[in-house]
């Protein structure tokens, strides 16, 4: 007499046997189907690309350039003065009222490596990097609060609703990654981001392109584990028949989604081995968990720079790190209290991975994106003890790798540090220019939406060339 079966496995053969599903068939087919697509069916860049992929350090809040990369004496010598009438006049900015006076910076600042790189004593090992780097000294921006700078920074607009530059990346050129997200989010920090999950929205794109974002602890997505019993065999038996199902649907109403939903599932299966692989550094040597200041297990940002550099290794085309509280407007969030625990964050693991980049021989193949979504004022704000407030005007951000010019800085800012006077870099410019580091024009990387073609710079921008190698 043969055991008694479990009544929900009878089910699940009777509800594939009479659905006509072969499993077999069908999972040599998705095989055959992937293999047949690979790169050839992958998205090709519009020109020879100087870089594979991006990874953006970004830091969520707007850090001070002039604690971190301008010694202005100038500034220092004025401090608690009023500022020029031209400084206030017809101007808008997040807090000041036009009392404020000219603040300067009570940082230390040295010359670094051969370039003699300007660098304040809070960022110690950016000194290890400093003739690795493209400075942007001269970057402006066009949106004064920290929501829809981040996203214009991100989307080229400072609504949601847009895609950000991960997803339109993926859409230009896909990825080279069979089990990981193209476009991967990793978040550290007191707190997430303002401006939340529209900084890596697909927006009108097919949302197969939208960044996933991992957890830095537990499981690295939310409900990819299967639930307890649900074992191997029947995964696959419900996956296969779901794609099935799908993939009739989409034979019969031709709707992207759908095709979206079946790579989704797909996905989801795979990532079930890849992701926590992939999450686990404690493999990685002792030298370079030391070299980040990564500890396995803890959420960092550290970890987080680590892990890029895993994501980038295993494929993954658009690596988007964000670190919070970096808004030192004076109060509790100071520029001397707040500030310093900030860079000691993302000092030592910002430059380690570029180091281990290079040591890895990814550099090359590799943009490193490092900045936020604006700068701060020469004028403190009126509180005790006082800060900075949000500045487009000048600010900046730096570029490692991937195509661009080492020890090299571009722009200059006037002897206040109000204004760019030479070099000036537009946010739509730096975006046009990562873009061309893929090899996709930006003029031609476009999404026909509601009756009209989109693009990530709208209207504007242009090549930054004297950045590129």
């Amino acid at each position: 007499m043969l055991p008694p079966q479990d009544p929900k496995t009878l089910e699940r053969r009777a509800f594939l046997a009479r659905s006509g599903l072969n499993l077999g068939a069908m999972g040599l087919a998705s095989l055959l189907a992937q293999e047949q697509a690979g790169a050839a069916e992958r998205p090709q860049p519009h020109f020879e690309p100087r870089a594979k992929a991006v990874i953006f350090l970004f830091m969520a809040g707007g850090p001070s350039q002039l604690e971190l990369f301008e010694d202005k004496p100038k500034l220092t010598e004025l401090s608690g003065q009023k500022p020029p009438e031209s400084f206030m006049k017809d101007r808008r900015f997040a807090f000041l009222k036009g009392t404020e006076t000219l603040l300067g910076s009570r940082r230390k600042f040295g010359e670094y490596g051969e370039t003699k790189t300007t660098l304040s004593d809070l960022l110690p090992h950016h000194r290890d990097i400093a003739d690795e780097v493209c400075w942007l000294k001269g970057m402006t921006t066009d949106v004064f609060n920290h929501g829809p700078a981040k996203i214009f920074m991100q989307t080229g607009s400072p609504q949601p609703g847009r895609p950000s530059m991960g997803s339109w990346v993926t859409y230009g050129i896909g990825s080279e990654s069979q089990n990981l997200p193209g476009f991967v989010v990793l978040q550290s920090g007191p707190r997430g981001p303002r401006g939340g999950s529209a900084l890596w929205s697909s927006g009108f794109l097919p949302s197969q392109h939208q960044g996933v974002p991992f957890r830095g602890q537990g499981a690295p997505i939310l409900n990819l584990d299967s639930p307890a019993g649900f074992d191997q065999d029947a995964q696959q038996e419900f996956t296969a028949a779901v794609r099935g199902l799908n993939s009739e649907r989409l034979k019969a109403v031709g709707d992207p989604e759908i095709a979206t939903r079946i790579a989704a599932y797909e996905m989801a299966y795979r990532m079930q081995v890849s992701a926590p692989e992939l999450m686990n550094i404690s493999g990685e040597p002792k030298h370079v968990l030391e070299m980040y200041g990564a500890e396995p297990g803890k959420a960092s940002f550290a970890n987080n720079a680590l892990l890029a550099r895993r994501l980038v290794q295993r494929g993954v085309r658009f690596v988007q790190l964000y670190h919070t509280n970096w808004d030192q407007h004076g109060g509790a969030e100071s520029l001397d209290g707040e500030l310093p625990i900030r860079c000691k964050e993302v000092d030592q693991a910002s430059a380690a991975l570029v180091k281990d980049l290079k040591q890895q021989g990814l550099l090359d193949d590799v943009l490193v994106v490092w900045g936020g979504e604006f700068g701060r004022t020469p004028m403190g704000e009126e509180r005790t003890p006082t800060g900075r407030d949000h500045h487009i005007d000048a600010f900046t951000m730096w570029l490692a790798g991937g195509g661009v010019k080492k020890g090299f800085s571009l722009g200059a800012t006037d002897e206040l540090g109000f204004g760019v006077t030479e070099g000036k870099t537009h946010v739509h410019d730096l975006q046009a220019t990562i873009l061309h580091l893929l090899g996709l024009d930006h003029e031609r990387l476009t999404y026909r939406f509601q009756g009209r073609d989109f693009r990530l710079t709208d209207v504007h921008g242009h090549v930054v060339e004297d950045v590129l190698a």
